[in-house]
């Protein structure tokens, strides 16, 4: 990542229906050059979707909850139908309102931001959720606004800052 980098995902960032001949005009570099940075970028897996972003809220799902499972653990040679991290993600990934999980250190073993309708909908995608046999226990975390929001680009920008020309110095 250098300052060109930055500025280009931030140009996308802001933009992101802006086309690669218009970037390069905004840019003031040549249509190749952005054409080549996109490509290093998404090769190297720091792009890695050109997706519209969603908002759950306004897909009809503003409560967003935050579940932390304990799971059973998958004995050593057991098929993982009896536990372990691969059976919940498996068994989470069939169910739409869970938006990420992630494995954790501290008491609970998985982390999963959920939404949903309502706080009684909620109950349905907690049910669904613990209907898998590997899950031993859940607590849940009711998020009553969002701070700050999932983002990346102040990485991308500290990142571009980071390794460019006078980085080394």
């Amino acid at each position: 990542m250098d300052e060109l980098d930055g500025r280009l995902l931030a140009l996308l960032h802001d933009e992101p229906r802006v086309g690669v001949l218009e970037a390069s005009r905004r840019l003031g570099v040549a249509r190749g050059t952005v054409q080549a940075r996109l490509d290093r970028l998404e090769a190297r897996g720091v792009v890695t979707g050109w997706g519209p972003e969603l908002d759950p809220a306004a897909l009809g799902h503003p409560v967003t909850a935050f579940l932390s499972l304990e799971i059973r653990q998958a004995a050593s040679g057991s098929g993982a139908e009896h536990g372990g991290h691969d059976a919940v993600a498996a068994h989470l990934a069939t169910i739409p309102e869970v938006l990420e999980a992630h494995t954790t250190t501290g008491a609970g073993d998985l982390l999963v931001r959920v939404v949903a309708r309502s706080n009684t909908d909620l109950q349905r995608v907690i049910d669904a959720v613990v209907a898998s046999d590997a899950v031993v226990r859940c607590s849940t975390t009711i998020a009553l606004a969002t701070q700050v929001p999932y983002r990346t680009m102040p990485l991308a920008m500290a990142a571009g800052r980071s390794s460019g020309p006078a980085a080394g110095r």
